[in-house]
């Protein structure tokens, strides 16, 4: 059992324990040293492939939530808490210069906490940031949970059972419960925000700025409002609300192709430390990694990637001052089982199919092949790398290890009889040797999976696990779209609903799931939680994810990750890392957080000897 008094302190222990980004001594090692640096220049870097950046509003929608888009926002507007990592050291926390919030005072035997902001902190409009920000943040989720894609039931904001204001720079919850220090400051305030109150609280375009959020009916008109804008996804460069920031960077341009360019925010007020070096920054999209690749090669970003595949010439990019490193992420990868298709679900809903199926994911196969060995398994839902305290030795062994025998076994055992190539049940019914509730008998075991387009090592992935479950008769269908519309179109949808026909749903060429400090599962695996995309529901998961949200005891963690790691909720796929990094060696300041989120505030060039940047 770990002391519950400094949630600071438990989130220092897993930075420590972060070892796949910090090398000896707690430095960073980003490549060359040297140089002179100066101020000023463009940098651009490339997005993903087949990621386009589409929304803007600091408050995610259901289906909205890649982590490029809260990157770029973030950047905007600055987060009261997150993953931040100290310059120096490598160590990530929640709190430090580039928040508004300071380190957080639990109390009242954890039923309060207590959140000091940074002082002196304005908008760009000369107003300064204050409690009321925070508040009006508070108010909207609140008032419009269903529509956040941050909520999950009983967590943010049902778990606040008074929002109070101290002062203008001191806000204090008042929670339902005792919690978890290390889970709230992680995993909920980190959802908070600061938003301007003064220049958004109306709920018409044009009507009166007022306290509208302070009631329901007015905190629903005033989102609906700033939603409807998010979603004018042409208008955020000329949209006037976009350009009330307190962040380090303002808006610039943002195209409907995803090209959004961001310049210093010449009005900003915070730590010095986080002022601009750059003139500016371009997140440049690209429809599939190849034509990124092309690009890099001709010189034409500054900040990309390359495929796994061809790791092989990482010499051709360090021949033209570029150095290569892979950005490991904080993450879990799987594929999303829809627990209410209208054709499959009946099936999704059999755990033995889930562990046939899982038995047929070659994890190790894929990794070598496919992603030239950068990719790690994902075993349950807690990271097996980097090591954490969250992870048990249990977590580190493979329930379910490659074996098509045992897939077959499983399927025959229950009822299945494979013919033409195709697993038909033969014995329908509720009995332990019988195919399940709700499947008829010749019903074939055909599925449909959404997966995510624009990557080589995603088409061969899915291609290889096609063809892994037809030996156990499992017909597969791949359907592949851009990484917008996969998860457009898998959000959680109920057995009848129009479009609930999907099956099975994968997005994670760069990881499906990156956690906040603590990877404890709400958002992903409780019932009824925004992230759960496959509508998953068990009563012993939903105690297990309380018992993390409530118990200072890792042991908590500890069961619901193998307890979840056993279930399979979803299907368990190799971890990528987020990419490749290809870097100009002139461009230094880059931290690869495994988190995901850039800080390109820190960014900057350098003089090379005997010539210019």
């Amino acid at each position: 059992m770990r002391s519950h008094r400094s949630a600071a302190a438990a989130l220092l222990v897993l930075a420590m324990v972060l070892t796949g980004c910090v090398r000896e001594g707690g430095r960073i090692d980003m490549g060359p040293t040297g140089g002179t640096p100066v101020e000023g220049g463009t940098a651009t870097m490339a997005l993903p492939p087949a990621a386009t950046p589409n929304w803007i509003f600091p408050i995610g929608a259901p289906g909205y939530g890649a982590s490029y888009n809260s990157g770029i926002y973030s950047l905007l507007f600055t987060p009261v808490y997150d993953a931040v990592q100290d310059k120096a050291k490598g160590e990530l926390s929640t709190h430090g210069p580039g928040t508004l919030g300071l380190t957080p005072r639990y109390g009242d035997g954890n039923k309060t906490v207590t959140v000091p902001l940074r002082e002196g902190v304005k908008w760009s409009d000369g107003k300064p940031v204050t409690a009321r920000d925070v508040e009006f943040w508070f108010r909207l989720v609140k008032a419009n949970k269903a529509e956040w894609g941050g909520y999950s039931v009983g967590a943010m904001p049902d778990n606040v059972k008074r929002f109070e204001t101290l002062d203008d720079h001191t806000v204090r919850l008042h929670l339902a419960r005792a919690y978890n220090p290390d889970w709230f400051t992680a995993n909920q305030l980190t959802l908070m925000r600061a938003l301007p109150q003064h220049a958004w609280d109306a709920r018409t375009d044009g009507g009166r700025i007022g306290d509208w959020d302070r009631t329901t009916e007015g905190a629903r008109a005033v989102f609906a409002r700033l939603t409807k804008h998010a979603k004018s996804l042409g208008s955020y460069g000329s949209d006037p609300l976009w350009k009330t920031v307190n962040g380090p960077w303002r808006l610039a341009g943002w195209r409907d192709s995803g090209q959004v360019t961001i310049v210093p925010n010449e009005r900003y007020t915070g730590p010095a430390s986080e002022r601009p070096h750059l003139d500016k920054v371009v997140f440049k999209p690209f429809t599939t990694a190849d034509s990124e690749f092309n690009v890099l090669r001709s010189g034409g970003v500054d900040y990309g990637y390359i495929p796994p595949s061809v790791m092989a010439q990482k010499e051709k990019f360090e021949d033209k001052g570029y150095r290569v490193d892979p950005w490991e992420g904080w993450a879990a990868t799987y594929i999303v089982y829809n627990f209410n298709s209208t054709h499959g679900g009946p099936m999704m809903d059999q755990l033995y199919i889930r562990q046939a199926m899982q038995h047929l994911v070659d994890q190790k196969a894929m990794s070598d092949v496919i992603w030239q060995g950068s990719a790690t398994p994902t075993l349950g839902p807690v990271p097996t790398t980097p090591k954490s305290q969250y992870l048990s030795e249990a977590m580190e062994r493979n329930r379910y290890p490659y074996d098509v025998r045992e897939a077959r076994r499983l399927l025959a055992a229950h009822g299945w009889r494979t013919k033409n190539g195709t697993a038909r049940c033969v014995r329908p019914g509720t009995g332990e040797d019988q195919c399940g509730k709700g499947i008829e008998k010749d019903a074939p075991l055909e599925l449909t999976l959404l997966s995510q387009s624009g990557s080589t090592e995603t088409t061969n992935m899915m291609q290889e696990l096609k063809s892994s479950l037809s030996k156990a008769g499992i017909e597969l269908t791949v359907r592949q779209q851009p990484l917008n519309s996969v998860l457009g179109n898998s959000v959680p949808c109920g057995a009848k609903d129009p479009g609930c026909d999907w099956d099975m749903s994968f997005f994670g060429t760069a990881g499906s799931w990156y956690y906040p400090l603590n990877p404890s599962g709400e958002q992903l695996f409780s019932t009824g939680a925004s992230a759960n995309f496959g509508n998953y529901s068990d009563k012993r998961a939903d105690r297990v994810i309380r018992g993390v949200q409530y118990s200072p005891d890792m042991k908590a963690v500890h069961e619901y990750g193998e307890y979840l790691a056993e279930q399979l909720p979803v299907m368990w796929m190799p971890n990528p890392a987020y990419q490749v990094s290809v870097i100009r060696n002139d461009l230094r300041g880059v931290a690869q957080n495994p988190t995901v989120s850039f800080a390109p505030q820190h960014w900057y060039y350098v003089k090379k000897k005997g010539a210019g940047k």
